[in-house]
């Protein structure tokens, strides 16, 4: 779904090589190309994108981010179309939208009958290697016994599986607090979906798979079930969380919280981390909403590719878990920089 463009720059459209060495088109837009574009929060969207752009390092994003701290909230929208350029970035892949929450586990910090399933912090010496041992040596292995590197126990594999998935989470202490954990590390094998396992067996048809069934058919098949978690080699380790207030999101990757239906998770291959993207949902629920791109992950690949954080807890979960729709995302740059991808001789 390409919009006309209809500004000075009508139809022009530039090539460029990303990151990740797969070519990529750029098209620059103008704000009229934005469905919905004027009906939004503008000022939501800008009060989220403060809250990284002072991380930001290019000379350009800085100074944004200094005039940006001028505007107040009414004024946000003349913000974004006075000092950026929307630019369509696609690689040849359909645009898919997905969601991510914040999980919440039930958990100890101590070893019990109900709390059996251990959060790991990651070993020094796994840190240090390329790919270290696999899922199912873990788990099955000594590798990790009486070391200490236990961060608290859950009492269900399952949930903690996609908590590794997601990347960070809360834990539910019995006293009634809560033990917030993030990205630790990882083992260095490649992440490989139980989704698509499951239906490669033929156990659950494409349309069927969604968070909620894989845990439904994990429990429902426990022997079945414990061995499709092994078939992702890739386990992630955590940390503890302590400097993040309770009413805020979890850390992304620019290690500031995300915030709910402003964040998004994208492939910083192609859209810069801290960047202002425009996200045009499709579905069953279509959105129009200015996010950031705060976040990334190891299945958010592509140019055209996004998760958005849903929040924090089990309705959360269910909505981000629904998720799966078309659409388009325009990343939005610094005027300069969007220009300079124009080629030389225009």
């Amino acid at each position: 779904m390409i919009a006309a463009i209809r500004s000075l720059i009508l139809g022009v459209v530039m090539t460029t090589a990303s990151a990740a060495g797969a070519e990529a088109t750029r098209s620059i837009l103008s704000f009229d190309n934005l469905d919905g574009w004027a009906a939004d929060d503008h000022g939501a969207a800008l009060s989220v994108f403060l809250n990284t752009c002072g991380d930001l390092k290019d000379p350009d994003w800085q100074a944004l981010c200094g005039v940006a701290r001028t505007y107040e909230p009414q004024a946000a929208r003349s913000f974004f179309e006075l000092f950026f350029r929307p630019v369509l970035v696609e690689d040849g892949d359909d645009a898919l939208f997905t969601g991510y929450f914040e999980p919440e586990l039930d958990g100890s910090k101590y070893p019990s009958s109900k709390y059996r399933y251990p959060l790991y912090r990651m070993p020094p010496e796994a840190r240090g290697a390329d790919r270290w041992l696999s899922r199912r040596e873990l788990l099955t292995g000594d590798a990790m016994t009486g070391r200490g590197l236990e961060i608290a126990w859950v009492d269900d594999p399952v949930e903690l599986f996609f908590l590794q998935i997601q990347g960070s989470g809360r834990i539910r202490l019995p006293d009634g607090s809560a033990l917030r954990v993030g990205y630790g590390g990882a083992n260095g094998h490649p992440y490989r979906s139980v989704g698509a396992e499951l239906i490669r067996r033929g156990a659950l048809g494409a349309h069927e798979v969604s968070a909620q069934m894989i845990r439904a058919w994990v429990r429902k098949n426990p022997e079945a079930g414990a061995e499709l978690l092994f078939h992702n080699p890739s386990y992630v380790f955590f940390r503890e969380v302590n400097r993040v207030a309770p009413e805020l999101g979890p850390l992304g990757a620019m290690n500031r919280s995300v915030t709910t239906m402003r964040s998004i998770a994208a492939d910083p291959a192609y859209t810069p981390l801290g960047a202002p993207v425009w996200v045009e949902k499709d579905g069953k629920a279509p959105l129009r909403r200015l996010m950031i791109a705060q976040d990334t992950g190891s299945a958010i690949k592509g140019a055209q590719r996004a998760d958005i954080f849903f929040g924090t807890g089990d309705e959360a979960g269910q909505a981000a878990g629904r998720l799966k729709d078309p659409g388009r995302m325009v990343v939005l740059l610094p005027i300069q920089r969007a220009y300079a991808l124009l080629p030389d001789e225009f």
